[in-house]
């Protein structure tokens, strides 16, 4: 039998003020026992409701790793909590799934997590390679069928969730389309081994390119301390010489909200892409006009503590050069 802490879930109390944040609360979903009813009723519509949601509210970003004095990512499930809820913040993506999956559990889905390996070609590389272990994902079992479920992969992830089916088609942030194929990987040895690949494109004409891939092997706490570590902390992490972050924007269409772009800052470009068209909104040069972009675009508030935190920091904007 796993250990307690392998499974944590969160109090009524806690979800309930996490509908709230994610402003999922009365009417949307009604008070949390009927929202536990519609669930049961229907868990795959309320699982995409939530994930929406969820991803509309709570961003994909890596700030903590350099507005703060500790310049660290912790994955405590209630230290997540309070951070994301409290605090009205986000993370990158093993706080991002470990947190919605905990909020998951605590609704009653069934789970489990895995890892992933982040494929070369998203940072503009494609030859096939891959990262070692450096996402996570959960897989949701409903009505005997499995779903990836990926809050955490920025704007070119999963806006819903996709059933484990090899190369059925699914549309993404409109006009992109995602797919999942079951197959082997150039760096694999044994061309027999198998696991799910996460492919994206921009439309219908576009080339297919490989996003990440997951194996179905569950995954523990502690193998995530070991990724969150060396994501976190190498030199040669993406996440510890980029600042990111990435917020999704939901718009009404046929009196339901749908995901219709996003707005991204990777660097010191904030960006915002809607319905395949990109608008630059800004190139900044000094932390005070990047700062600025965040509250303004992103409705992130820094502390005083926080944005002295950058100070000396590879990633900081002097205005110089």
């Amino acid at each position: 039998m796993a250990h307690p802490s392998q499974h944590p879930t969160y109090t009524e109390d806690q979800i309930s003020r996490y509908l709230e944040h994610i402003r999922l609360s009365h009417p949307q979903s009604g008070p949390l026992s009927s929202l536990k009813e519609n669930i049961a009723k229907d868990p795959l519509k309320w699982l995409a409701k939530i994930q929406k949601y969820q991803m509309a509210q709570v961003p994909f970003e890596d700030l903590a790793l350099h507005y703060s004095t500790h310049h660290s990512i912790w994955l405590g499930p209630d230290y997540l909590y309070d951070k994301i809820v409290g605090g009205a913040r986000g993370g990158y993506c093993m706080e991002n799934n470990l947190f919605f999956g905990t909020v998951l559990r605590s609704l009653g889905y069934a789970l489990v997590s895995c890892g992933a390996r982040v494929s070369n070609a998203v940072i503009g590389k494609p030859d096939g390679g891959y990262t070692g272990f450096s996402h996570m994902v959960n897989i949701v079992t409903s009505e005997g069928k499995r779903y990836l479920v990926d809050v955490g992969f920025g704007g070119n992830g999963p806006m819903r969730p996709l059933r484990l089916i090899d190369g059925e088609v699914s549309v993404g942030i409109a006009p992109s389309e995602m797919r999942l194929l079951w197959t082997s990987i150039k760096p694999h040895t044994d061309a027999s081994q198998r696991l799910w690949v996460l492919q994206h494109r921009n439309d219908a004409e576009s080339e297919w390119q490989d996003a990440y891939c997951f194996t179905e092997l569950e995954f523990f706490p502690a193998d995530y301390e070991v990724m969150n570590f060396s994501t976190s902390q190498s030199r040669t992490s993406w996440f510890t010489r980029t600042i990111v972050c990435v917020k999704h924007i939901l718009e009404v269409k046929d009196d339901e909200e749908e995901v219709v772009g996003v707005v991204i800052l990777v660097g010191n470009e904030f960006k915002r892409r809607i319905g395949g068209k990109t608008e630059h909104l800004a190139t900044c040069k000094t932390e005070e006009e990047r700062i600025e972009g965040l509250e303004k675009w992103l409705d992130i508030h820094l502390s005083a503590q926080e944005k002295e935190g950058i100070v000396g920091m590879v990633t900081e904007l002097t205005g110089r050069g």
